[in-house]
């Protein structure tokens, strides 16, 4: 784990996110076991044990949200059930802090267990990664709870400027806005050669580039065969597809009718994405926005350089040239040529170095953690 100390006296702390594979289960779930080994006591709340929570033990907990059947509802309400074990933790455990990832429904529960176990003080700080924004773009009739929760919360935090200023726009002009950005333990996610994995899949030593994602739509993972397919035809290459999830099926058709099944794999999710990160060469992310960019962080963690769509908050993470390119969505042309760019061996090398750098230096978890430990306390402080 990357060194460093915690700040003041150890805190109770509720975390309610997502458990399924997406960046801010990652970062939630992360969060919580380094604040566990500065020797706080993390609670986790969710519909299921997060994927990449590995264990459980004296200072990290997992409560279980249950939803029952009731033939009256055609559709479970959660986010009441949700709020009821947020209720039931925070009185047993007498929680100091509860800090919720998305704005739906999970600030909306938030709130409501504040109000309901008051006079106890439950303070709630809701961290938005995106989605939260996006929802909004596509359907306004989630505006007003939206707003509602985020206004609601006694602390708001953002993974990106982007994030931070299209929140502003979108939600409240006046709202305080705290941005800290997604993180990694460079000490644990980073380049650890494995001949055996390379072999697998690169065995002529081919170029092994990568996708990292949960296939979604906005993910445009046909734009990452798309550039494949033209990097191929100038290099010695392979694919690497981490992940699962809707565009899967579609991704696969596409590759087959491109003739390029032998070139490309799809090796499903993965707890630890470092041991396959550590083979490639590249990673590619056309995405129609991403607001910060998680998957590309722990590639260049891994010493990989991006090409990526020049879009949300990616420009704050990737270095124009030294980390990796940005060009314009879906502009798959571009970005094959950049890719062929950087894949040249006398390129390679520099590029490398400086993803790594970058990770270490601006967003590992000894950067980053103290600010989420240290807005903690203000909050607690605030509303004490």
């Amino acid at each position: 784990m990357d060194e460093f100390q915690p700040i003041g006296t150890n805190m109770n702390i509720g975390i309610t996110c997502y458990p399924t594979y997406g960046g801010s289960g990652v970062v939630a779930t992360e969060l919580g076991q380094y604040l566990a080994r500065l020797g706080h006591t993390v609670h986790f709340i969710s519909s299921a044990l997060p994927m990449r929570l590995m264990e459980l033990g004296e200072k990290v907990f997992f409560h279980e949200v249950e939803v029952m059947n009731y033939p009256l509802f055609d559709y479970i309400p959660y986010d009441l059930a949700l709020t009821t074990k947020m209720v039931e933790v925070a009185r047993l455990r007498k929680l100091d802090l509860l800090h919720v990832h998305y704005a739906i429904p999970h600030s909306i529960s938030g709130y409501l267990a504040r109000e309901i176990v008051k006079p106890q003080r439950l303070p709630v700080v809701t961290t938005l990664h995106g989605t939260d924004i996006t929802l909004v773009g596509r359907d306004h009739s989630f505006l007003p709870v939206t707003q509602f929760g985020i206004q609601q919360s006694d602390g708001v935090t953002a993974v990106s400027h982007f994030l931070k200023k299209a929140t502003l726009s979108e939600f409240c002009g006046v709202c305080d806005i705290q941005v800290i950005p997604n993180f990694v333990d460079t000490t644990k996610v980073r380049r650890f050669f494995s001949e055996e994995i390379r072999e697998r899949f690169a065995p002529n030593g081919e170029r092994i580039l990568v996708h990292l994602s949960n296939f979604r739509p906005v993910k445009r993972v046909s734009d990452v065969i798309k550039i494949f397919h033209r990097v191929q035809k100038q290099i010695p290459a392979v694919l690497l597809m981490i992940g699962d999830g809707p565009e899967r099926s579609n991704a696969q058709y596409l590759v087959s009718q491109m003739g390029i099944s032998n070139r490309v794999f799809f090796v499903g999710m993965l707890g630890m994405v470092e041991s396959h990160l550590s083979v490639c060469d590249l990673m590619l992310l056309p995405s129609e926005t991403e607001s910060f960019g998680l998957a590309a962080l722990e590639a260049m963690a891994c010493e990989v350089p991006v090409v990526a769509s020049d879009v949300g908050g990616l420009p704050e993470l990737v270095e124009e040239g030294k980390s990796g390119y940005l060009r314009p969505l879906g502009d798959v042309e571009a970005m094959a040529q950049a890719a062929l760019r950087i894949l040249e061996d006398s390129n390679l090398g520099t590029f490398r170095k400086e993803a790594r750098r970058r990770a270490v230096e601006e967003y590992s978890s000894a950067k980053v953690i103290p600010k989420y430990e240290a807005y903690y306390r203000e909050v607690i402080e605030r509303h004490g």
